[in-house]
């Protein structure tokens, strides 16, 4: 296989994973509360992150001096905004979901001009206000129709983005040396543990009542794209720039949208689906370089 084809594959299946992740939550939340689900998912997930760590040579364990940061990444970068994701999902569909979480560049561009000092590109900046302003008006458009339930979900698929892109903008000003695997192996398992506490004290789990379908809901979950999304995200970045690697975010939306819509009858309004060009032209902007609109002369050589 070429590097062209290798790419490509990786492309694909970066975006199918994260694509089919929001129905796959969704399945999971027939018969498993939504904090077990989602510790259960870290708890398979963790050990095979460290086997994959050791295999590609990256350190289990946080450097020293900043081993503080692997409670904080557990609580706030998989604890916390996983659960409000699934727990959102009670509330709204897995294409709406989807495509609040693809707003997340938006965020982190937004959130790293805040607190890193970011300049950002006129280009950028037009990029963000248009997904801002066209994802409101996409909310506003679903939740006329949805009601109370819909804003509960909107909120918390909100918060979730909040929380990744604060957490991305602190882990690139302190943590920046850490390796992938490094950055996900602990943290998901002591989050898991953390989110199994959590659920003992406020779910009534049976876990009699867990249909197959769930349990392997949860196992895709943890296996597939806890795993299999990590890995296949960090090595697309590797062999393509990060604006083609960022294009994921685009198109995973769009996956979730057709799959919601195939299995589940759930349609955006046609006002939203009008609004979604929009959305993802202003997520396309605020990631692509500078250098595209860098205009530069050709100059013409007259041989004598």
């Amino acid at each position: 296989m070429n590097s062209k084809s290798f790419t490509f594959l990786l492309f694909i299946s970066v975006c199918l994973i994260w694509g089919t992740t929001w129905f796959a939550m969704e399945v999971a939340l027939h018969s498993i509360p939504p904090i077990f689900a989602t510790a259960l998912r870290f708890l398979l997930a963790a050990p095979l992150l460290a086997v994959l760590a050791k295999v590609f040579g990256q350190p289990l364990f946080f450097p020293k001096g900043k081993q503080q940061w692997v409670i904080i990444v557990a609580l706030m970068y998989f604890a916390i905004p996983f659960t409000l994701m699934i727990y959102g999902e009670q509330y709204i569909s897995s294409g709406l979901a989807s495509i609040i979480f693809a707003n997340m560049p938006v965020a982190v561009m937004l959130m790293s001009g805040l607190f890193l000092g970011l300049r950002l590109a006129k280009h950028q900046v037009f990029g963000l206000i248009t997904a801002v302003v066209s994802l409101c008006f996409i909310l506003g458009n679903e939740m006329q129709m949805g009601g109370k339930d819909y804003l509960i979900g909107t909120i918390c698929l909100a918060m979730a983005v909040a929380i990744h892109a604060v957490m991305y903008v602190l882990v690139q000003k302190h943590c920046k040396d850490i390796q992938v695997l490094t950055y996900n192996a602990v943290p998901c398992f002591i989050a898991s543990l953390f989110l199994f506490a959590v659920s003992a004290l406020g779910e009534n789990v049976n876990v009699q009542t867990f249909t197959w379908d769930s349990i392997s809901a949860v196992v895709y979950l943890g296996l597939i794209a806890s795993v299999g999304g990590i890995v296949a995200y960090f090595k697309l970045g590797q062999v393509s720039t990060p604006f083609q690697a960022s294009i994921c975010f685009l198109i995973f939306p769009v996956v979730a949208l057709l799959i919601s819509a195939y299995i589940n009858g759930e349609m955006l309004s046609q006002q939203s689906l009008i609004l979604m060009l929009p959305l993802l032209c202003g997520i396309l902007l605020t990631k692509a370089p500078k250098q595209i609109f860098k205009f530069r002369p050709v100059m013409k050589t007259v041989k004598d």
